[in-house]
């Protein structure tokens, strides 16, 4: 069974690299974040054609995610139980659903924009909701992971230079606590291998030549319960899709295992 997660940065604009990614990666579960569109407007029908049915959780905005599976889709719970709220409303930022064997979230954590921000406060609310709602997966005996963009770098190792985001978002130990704290229910970091430098660096900025100077970050993380993590066989960041016209600024993740 191969499950992905990719930060898409709109579907819309993604989706000719979407649909032959999916056509040719043998991916059966893929997690999606950033749709940046309506539940209505999600090419659901464009999957379909390729064997996969589709749950979404969108409202057209800059966020949504979605999950879109060729073994199955049951379940489906859209938002985040007990998630916070921002500017009086819940964002459509988790989607979680039965794939197969395994129970799967696709999650996009809130940016933080910046630490004095009230979006960064609701990033934490955001991330100890989380922790609540996947207590009782984590714990269970189905395999069951959390996948998406996390909006946070668990390590120094995660960033390309560390002393250029002292002070800034996706590395405070605020956030990397909030992780950790996330882990303690149960999941691990399922690291993927990168298929090129050192580090499996998951996003590259579009600015100052992120990508070819491979000034990136690794952000966009499965976390694995001990059933989900004990049938992995590989896994690895697909750098390939990174390169190129047209691509996002975040790389799929590719997770293999024996289910």
């Amino acid at each position: 069974m191969r499950i992905a997660t990719w930060n898409v940065n709109s579907i819309t604009a993604r989706l000719p690299r979407l649909l032959a990614w999916l056509e040719n990666s043998g991916t059966d579960v893929l997690c999606i974040q950033e749709t940046k569109t309506t539940a209505e407007g999600f090419p659901a029908d464009e999957l379909r054609e390729l064997g996969y049915e589709s749950a979404v959780n969108a409202t057209g905005r800059w966020n949504g995610v979605a999950l879109v599976s060729r073994v199955g889709l049951d379940d489906v719970t859209l938002g985040l139980p007990g998630g916070p709220d921002y500017d009086g409303a819940q964002e459509p930022r988790a989607i979680s659903a039965t794939c197969g064997p395994a129970r799967i979230w696709s999650v996009y954590v809130p940016n933080g924009r910046e630490v004095e921000h009230a979006h960064y406060a609701y990033k934490l609310e955001w991330l100890a909701a989380l922790k609540a709602a996947a207590a009782a997966d984590a714990a269970g005996e189905r395999p069951f992971a959390v996948l998406g963009d996390f909006n946070v770098a668990p390590t120094d190792e995660d960033v390309w230079d560390p002393a250029l985001f002292e002070g800034a978002t996706h590395v405070t130990p605020a956030e990397r606590d909030a992780l950790a704290a996330l882990r303690e229910t149960g999941l691990s970091d399922v690291v993927p291998r990168p298929l090129k430098y050192a580090h499996p660096f998951t996003f590259w900025d579009y600015r100052e030549l992120g990508f070819p100077k491979n000034k990136g970050m690794r952000i966009d993380l499965v976390y694995g319960n001990e059933a989900f993590t004990k049938a992995v066989t590989d896994s690895y960041v697909d750098r390939e899709e990174r390169k190129g016209k047209g691509a996002s600024d975040h790389a799929p993740v590719v997770v293999d295992l024996e289910l």
